[in-house]
């Protein structure tokens, strides 16, 4: 070492702090490192300080030291380094002033290659000679802790050879540490020495260091900085007293003390530690034990004192059983006392089912099929024969009721056990059903099917008999096809009641059924679909007829639920599109109803039974295809159901009469049952229909659709033409839903046309003339904006050449042309939306183009307010541009979309002038602010809030409910006592003016400003809201005689809570 080299390290040792050990790094290590420094070169360096009187001096001197071991390559320290530094620092254990610094550089000096077992005897006869744990402190105790834990995990075996010295004084070291961060470290060293060292000398000395911190008491800040996990530390504890099957008998001691005594919270904490020691313990400790655990846990569980403390003692209980059966030595066929005594004490409440303690019984019971034994399935058998005899007994009839939800707790222990995994079939699963039990099953059964259908008799004990069958019937093998059969025939007429008839048992009866259709789906099809189908009229019921009408609502409902499995799905089409076509056929064969009632009112009542028809076909569709993954058989009803469907539409709308199939009503459920089945077809199965939809709607070849079956036209068949009929345009719908689900790799129009455009371009150009037109209704431009959306979407690169128009010669020539009629650039404003969030959500490269347009018109007070909520429908959720439907969606398009407008917006709301203009940039601020997730603007809330107060100004109900919605999201940011101190009277007073109908008209509104208003109380310090107390119940009183129930309900809500509301 050059004398330079020394005289530079002897100056630092002055300047050594915590705060400028940089030097060390960059001077001392890239010396070593380098070579041009030896590392004993540095000790004989530091010689006079290492050795010095001075504490100060020698201190420093030590620390410097360790701070070279702690930065230094692990290559540069040799054996002899090694073994020196080892020597020096035990030495330097006795210093009370270099202590720390020395466990500081030995906990960095046992990671290094060099250091062998050789050092390992010397380091820890210092550690447990010299080093008192009690007078030091925590950051010093752990550098002790670190070197045991590196000790015992990379020099075990010689640890082992150390022996009792070992154990006796790390057991001396640990006793009485207090600091969770050292126990966290503690506790994982007494789980190595607990499960690989011999303790057999040791055990009391071991279970004195461990069971003393339990339970857990220790309840870190909420500021904590060391951020200790509670349950890490039980969790780490857990592990340490079920280490070893020798704390057996002083373990569950000490457990059954602490649960005798302790509170709910630590009684679970103590239920959950035994359920993960018994197993270690083993049989003998839980046989000798078993009288003192099964009579605690008895308590928890008969007398609980909440029901989270009862349930983890039914799962201790659980545990228990199956360590007492885990024995080899047939204890299945010997009477264990205390299995007897758990089966005698739960029998015994099981036999007073009207007592709260027999619902406790069951649920012990029903522990021992998880663990079945011979015992156990006698107890189960006893159980199932005590509740027959009940229910049988001319005395206990009053119990009924209770006998039979007791009976069906005990058999849904049995469907627990067998419920197999999704990948798991039914035979695999019925084999998890121990035979003893089976056989129990089987041999009851009978009796069992009776007393549940006995109930369904009564009121009182219908429901618990549903419940029941649900269960017998989940169980596999258990009933043969026969007894499907007849509780499908006592069930189903329950199904057909009126609700007040059958006692709200409707949609239990349903599931029930439902879960039968799964197994024998013609029982369902023999005996409960044909009375149900019955319930529907040939014709459409007189408007006076509401009890027919409600008939035909509730079979349809049943229907429903019922008809979701294939083969029952199927019936359901075939059936309900016969009555469809039924109906159409009366009605264009009758010009005036028997009655003389008018055609008009007639073709009403049967557009509405229509359209409950195909309601019925899409919700029961919806439960098929929203299945993961969707049912297989929905496909083929491209065929079976569309075709049919466009049949009927389509020769409606080449008919200048009035027909049912015109109503709006059913076009828009046509389109959902058109959306559902095009959703489950594969790729290829999309681009054939795709294909046959074009060729009907483009080119007028109806039959590509309808299956080749269709009458000779009365009128070409043109819906996308500027002169096609009203009832031709509204079809578009259809047209629109066959295209919103299809997958972009399907092919549409991508041909060039004769000026050598793509057809699709054609179209999308066709088809904004055709909604500019007059004559286009709302049904009508909601279909092509859904076009718009999804083929932009979908197929921007095949537009480009439409969106360069759009943008060039569309918005200058039409939105953004002052001459234009105002409705006409409305019109165009939903088209530009349309073709802006197709844009917007694949995040394409002319999306800003587009939304700087639409920025634009916020200065254009004729359509500005239409604008600036436009702002915020480019990215809300319209059902249509999802990934369920095969939309382009960009990871973060909509934090794109908010990071570039919110700065505009919020720049344009800030400039109060009064204008229109101003108004319009506070509802383009509250529809964006709406539309997107709270966590893009949570941090901006207190530059929001005086804005979004200021919407609360702007006479548009809409946009009011937006920001009250939002406010109320957000109400947790409210607790910010600045926020709210800066705006609480602003606040409370503006949502007031909300809540009453002479301020706000609006239903809706009223509604959501109580709702935020009773939100405040729970969120908001008192001080700052009490001066707006009496206001505020003065305000809600007139609020409680509001016209709308809704309102009313609310308003005594928000009043309850605000009286309530105190300091």
């Amino acid at each position: 070492m050059s004398e330079s080299y020394r005289s530079y390290l002897i100056n630092l040792l002055p300047l050594l702090s915590p705060t400028n050990t940089h030097f060390v790094q960059h001077f001392i290590i890239p010396g070593i490192s380098s070579g041009s420094a030896d590392f004993l070169d540095i000790v004989k360096a530091l010689g006079e300080y290492l050795t010095s009187e001075e504490d100060d001096l020698r201190t420093k001197g030590v620390q410097m030291l360790s701070l070279v071991i702690e930065r230094c390559p692990r290559d540069k320290l040799n054996r002899q380094a090694v073994r020196v530094l080892t020597t020096f620092y035990c030495s330097k254990l006795e210093d009370t002033e270099t202590i720390t610094p020395a466990l500081r550089g030995l906990s960095h000096l046992v990671t290094f290659p060099s250091f062998s077992s050789l050092e390992v005897s010397d380091v820890l006869s210092s550690l447990f000679q010299q080093v008192k744990m009690k007078s030091l402190v925590q950051s010093t105790r752990s550098y002790v802790y670190s070197i045991v834990d590196v000790l015992i995990n990379t020099y075990r075996d010689h640890l082992k050879n150390i022996g009792e010295q070992f154990l006796s004084g790390y057991a001396a070291l640990a006793s009485g540490e207090q600091d969770p961060r050292n126990l966290l470290v503690a506790f994982k060293i007494a789980r190595v020495i607990l499960t690989d060292f011999d303790i057999s000398k040791h055990v009391e000395t071991y279970f004195d260091i461990t069971f003393c911190y339990y339970p857990i008491v220790f309840r870190p800040s909420p500021d904590d900085p060391y951020g200790i996990n509670v349950d890490d530390l039980k969790d780490s504890l857990r592990s340490c007293l079920s280490a070893t099957p020798a704390f057996g008998s002083l373990g569950i001691s000490l457990f059954l003390e602490k649960l005798a005594v302790a509170p709910s919270l630590t009684k679970r904490d103590v239920l959950h530690t035994m359920a993960v020691c018994f197993p270690v313990y083993g049989i003998n400790i839980a046989r000798e034990f078993g009288r003192n655990v099964w009579n605690a846990l008895k308590l928890e569980i008969f007398e609980p004192t909440d029901p989270l403390t009862e349930e983890m003692a039914l799962d201790t209980l659980r545990v228990f059983v199956r360590v007492l059966l885990s024995s080899s030595d047939g204890a299945d066929n010997t009477i264990d006392t205390v299995l007897q005594a758990i089966c005698t004490d739960s029998l015994g409440f099981v036999g007073e089912p009207e007592k709260a303690q027999a619902k406790a019984g069951i649920k012990v019971l029903r522990t021992l099929i998880d663990v079945p034994s011979k015992l156990g399935v006698d107890a189960i058998n006893n159980a199932m024969e005590t509740l027959i005899g009940l229910f049988h007994d001319p005395g206990e009839v009053s119990n009924r009721a209770a006998v039979i939800a007791l009976l069906a707790d005990l058999l849904s222990a049995f469907v627990a056990s067998v419920t197999p995994d999704p990948s798991t079939t039914t035979e695999q699963a019925s084999e998890d059903l121990p035979p003893l039990i089976h056989s129990s099953l089987t041999s009851h059964k009978d009796v069992i099917i009776g007393m549940f259908i006995v109930g369904l008799k009564s009121s009182a004990t219908r429901l618990p008999g549903i419940r029941g069958l649900s269960n017998l019937i989940r169980i596999p093998t258990l009933l043969t096809d026969s007894e499907l059969g007849y509780i499908v025939f006592e069930t189903g007429e329950l199904a057909r009641k009126e609700p007040d008839e059958a006692e709200d048992a409707t949609t239990d009866v349903l599931l029930l059924l439902a879960s039968i259709a799964l197994t024998a789906p013609h029982h369902l099809a023999n005996q409960t679909l044909p009375s149900l189908f019955a319930m529907l009229p040939e014709q459409a019921p007189s408007r006076d007829a509401q009890t027919e009408r409600a008939e035909y609502w509730r079979a349809l409902r049943i229907l429903s639920k019922l008809c979701a499995q294939p083969t029952l799905f199927e019936i359901l089409v075939i059936r309900l599109i016969a009555k469809l076509e039924l109906l159409c056929s009366l009605s264009m064969a009758q010009e005036i109803s028997a009655g003389g009632t008018p055609r008009a009112e007639e073709i009403e009542r049967s557009a509405a039974y229509a359209h409950a028809l195909l309601v019925t076909l899409a919700n029961t569709l919806s439960t098929k295809v929203s299945k993961a993954p969707p049912d297989p058989d929905v496909p083929k009803y491209v065929d079976r159901l569309l075709s049919h469907l466009f049949r009927l539409f389509l020769v409606a709308a080449v008919t200048s009469e009035r027909r049912i199939m015109q109503d709006q009503r059913l076009l828009r459920a046509g389109a959902r049952i058109m959306k559902l089945v095009v959703e489950a077809l594969s790729i290829e199965q999309q681009q054939r229909f795709i294909d046959g939809v074009g060729a009907a709607f483009l080119h007028g070849q109806v039959k590509a659709v309808t299956g080749g079956d269709f009458p000779p036209l009365t009128e070409e068949f043109k819906p996308i033409h500027v002169d096609a009929s009203t009832h031709q345009r509204e079809t578009v719908i259809l047209f629109a839903a066959a295209h919103i689900p299809i997958r972009k790799e399907v092919s549409v129009m991508k041909n060039p046309d004769v000026k050598g455009l793509s057809v699709l371009s054609a179209f999308l150009r066709d088809l904004v003339r055709w909604c500019d037109l007059s004559t286009c209704s709302t049904l009508q431009r909601g279909a092509a904006s859904e076009l718009f959306a999804t083929l932009v979407n979908k197929y921007a690169d095949d537009v480009s050449d439409f969106l360069n128009e759009m943008r060039t010669s569309y918005f200058p020539a039409t939105l953004n042309d002052s001459r234009v009629p105002i409705e006409a650039r409305r019109k165009a404003m939903d088209n530009w939306v349309s073709i802006s969030r197709g844009l917007v959500v694949r995040s394409h490269p002319l999306a800003l183009s587009f939304i700087d347009s639409l920025l634009t018109l916020l200065d254009d007070e004729t359509v500005a307010w239409g604008a600036a909520h436009a702002l915020g429908l480019l990215v809300a959720d319209d059902g249509v541009l999802t990934k369920r439907n095969g939309a382009v969606q960009k990871i973060l398009h909509v934090q794109k979309y908010f990071n570039v407008v919110l700065p505009k917006v919020m720049d344009g709301a800030n400039k109060v002038d009064g204008t229109k203009r101003a108004t319009a940039y506070l509802i383009a601020l509250a529809s964006l602010v709406y539309a997107v997730p709270k966590s893009l603007y949570a941090t901006q809330i207190s530059t929001l809030m005086p804005l979004l107060l200021r919407g609360l100004e702007v006479a548009h109900p809409e946009i009011r409910w937006q920001i009250i919605e939002t406010f109320s999201d957000n109400v947790s940011a409210f607790s910010d006592d600045e926020l709210l101190s800066t705006y609480a009277s602003t606040l409370v007073v503006t949502i007031l003016k909300n809540c009453t109908v002479v301020d706000m008209p609006e239903h809706k509104v009223r509604v959501a400003a109580l709702k935020c208003l009773a939100l405040l109380p729970t969120a908001v310090r008192y001080d700052l809201l009490h001066p707006y107390k009496p206001r505020v119940l003065k305000d809600l009183a007139m609020a409680l005689d509001d016209p709308k129930r809704a309102v009313r309900n609310e308003a005594v809500d928000a009043r309850t809570k605000w009286y309530k509301y105190s300091g």
